[in-house]
């Protein structure tokens, strides 16, 4: 039974690693690499240089989302945790969704306020390491953004 929490453990492990690109080598390693590794990508995109974006969201669980930068001649440039409060510090009221997503990849929830004419995406995060919420409030309907606030999770009151 030891011999199977272990397994099961490293296996868990060595999932965590692949998903973040843990193994990968900059100039070397390509798309295919990318693929077999961390698997097909929540969203991709081609850069006007050339260079491909391929975005894997960990959401809602974890507080991560990984972009792997592929260069015009398909050679890893780079993977790296998007989900940061420089990041978080770019969006700014009057963005489009698509230029969001290129910043902090796809949302791990979208909740609807028809009667504010609102849309909310959110992306986990940490606050002073809790786990939060990084949320962009949009118009519903032209998917600008409005404004965005860090919302922190909060355990229920034991009253």
């Amino acid at each position: 039974m030891k011999r199977i929490c272990m397994i099961l453990g490293a296996a868990l492990l060595g999932g965590c690693a692949a998903y973040s690109g843990h193994g990968l080598v900059a100039g070397q390693d390509g798309l295919p690499q990318v693929i077999a590794l961390m698997g097909q990508p929540a969203m991709q995109w081609r850069e006007t240089d050339g260079a491909q974006e391929l975005a894997y969201p960990r959401g809602p669980v974890s507080p991560e989302t990984y972009m792997v930068r592929i260069s015009a001649d398909g050679k890893v440039q780079a993977v790296r945790n998007v989900l940061t409060t420089e990041n978080f510090a770019r969006i700014k009221p009057g963005m489009t969704l698509a230029e969001v997503q290129r910043i902090l990849g796809p949302a791990s929830a979208v909740d609807e306020f028809p009667r504010r004419n609102e849309r909310v995406r959110d992306w986990p995060t940490e606050d002073m390491g809790d786990p939060a919420h990084f949320l962009v409030l949009f118009d519903a309907t032209r998917e600008i953004v409005r404004t965005t606030v860090i919302q922190a999770d909060r355990p229920p009151s034991m009253n």
